[in-house]
């Protein structure tokens, strides 16, 4: 792994999408900013973190003959390794909240945003964005966040969880190309955060309804059952899972 240490700038994955712009970027190329002033989510939001307390990191993976067809694969290895690291790093019920968040006892410790390069029908590469709140002890207006101290009251070092994170996604995705889709779909299923749990949602329109997540389509849609067991599938934009 290469790994680029960078004081401030405003968003590690707009960093590192531009750097390959003008070079060539070595696969598994890392670039860590210590403050992240512009972070990115899903949907557009805005990533918090704190300097020195919050680890906030991007990650480029080329890929060879990786059809976007299997684009859904990305997600759900990214996703297991993160939550395979802090799993080796003790953090307690660590769980997936569709379509990438990282849960610790049903609080978010943990985002990622996956921008891909697609050409001729192939993904190419892709830019993985991921932040840790690692040592944080407070979150101002953020009741759902949880920090890894707060989940265990121990304090990490960021170049180690840096470490064990990078090390984990890089493993999942490098089997991507050998193992089965199937198994990998499963092993997300199994982690998915209120599987199986009757829980509330809200669609674009503010209707909310009583649903179970059942599971995920093989491009990567939520499926949810109603009340009246009938099931429909959910694109990110579409679903919002309340708790």
């Amino acid at each position: 792994m290469k790994i680029i240490k960078l004081n401030a700038i405003d968003s590690t994955n707009s960093y590192l999408i531009n750097l390959g712009k003008n070079k060539e970027l070595e696969d598994q190329t890392i670039v860590q900013a210590n403050e992240q002033k512009k972070g990115r989510g899903q949907q557009g939001a805005v990533w918090q973190s704190v300097s020195q307390q919050s680890l906030t990191f991007s990650v480029f993976k080329r890929f060879d003959t990786l059809s976007v067809s299997a684009i859904s694969s990305i997600t759900y290895a990214v996703s297991l390794g993160v939550q395979k690291a802090l799993k080796k790093l003790l953090i307690p019920k660590v769980e997936i909240k569709w379509p990438n968040d990282i849960m610790s006892q049903s609080k978010k410790v943990a985002g990622i945003l996956i921008e891909n390069q697609v050409k001729q029908g192939k993904i190419v590469s892709s830019v993985i964005g991921i932040g840790i709140n690692v040592n944080e002890e407070h979150f101002k207006n953020l009741p759902q966040a949880i920090s890894m101290r707060l989940a265990t009251g121990a304090k990490y070092n960021l170049d180690e969880v840096l470490y064990e994170v990078s090390e984990a996604v890089f493993s999942e995705l490098n089997a991507i190309k050998t193992n089965s889709f199937s198994e990998l779909k499963t092993r997300y299923e199994a982690s998915l955060f209120r599987k199986e749990s009757i829980s509330v949602f809200e669609t674009l329109d503010g209707i909310r309804f009583n649903g179970k997540i059942i599971g995920v389509t093989d491009t990567g849609e939520l499926i949810i059952e109603n009340k009246d067991d009938v099931l429909t599938t959910y694109q990110l934009k579409e679903i919002k899972l309340l708790f």
